[in-house]
């Protein structure tokens, strides 16, 4: 997908969700920003995991921008998407300690383990419907 196809990629993905009536959306790997219209059209329904401890490093190569500000924990969010980048109400976060030892290949795998983990909850307790949504917060129940 490029900006110039963008629009037609995204009817072809709206034509695809209608056809198979999909309700919950999830984004992993997708890295693209959603376009407004996407996003209104599925409220609180798009679930994207983001692979930082946000706020921090958002938008693209977060453990890269983390190995070289020496972080010492890394971690990975799973949040609802709204039109503001890497902003939605978050549902689930997880970190691992790292050290000066970890090279950004080293980041990238721990990252990878935390956020298989922290999306599978994230997508289990919207399935279950244990979440809550409440001023950008969100509230999940045991």
């Amino acid at each position: 997908m490029t900006k110039d196809n963008k629009a037609e990629a995204e009817a072809a993905q709206f034509k695809l969700f209608a056809e198979y009536n999909i309700d919950l959306i999830v984004l992993a790997r997708y890295m693209q920003i959603l376009s407004p219209d996407f996003v209104s059209r599925y409220p609180q329904r798009i679930i994207n995991i983001h692979h930082s401890f946000l706020p921090a490093f958002i938008g693209a190569r977060p453990y890269h921008r983390a190995f070289e500000r020496g972080v010492k924990l890394i971690g990975a969010t799973s949040h609802y998407v709204t039109e503001v980048l890497d902003e939605g109400p978050i549902i689930e976060q997880d970190i691992e300690r790292i050290s000066h030892r970890d090279q950004v290949e080293d980041l990238i795998q721990k990252g990878r383990d935390l956020e298989r983990i922290v999306l599978s909850k994230a997508v289990r307790w919207h399935i279950e419907n244990r979440i809550l949504l409440y001023a950008n917060k969100t509230v999940i129940f045991d």
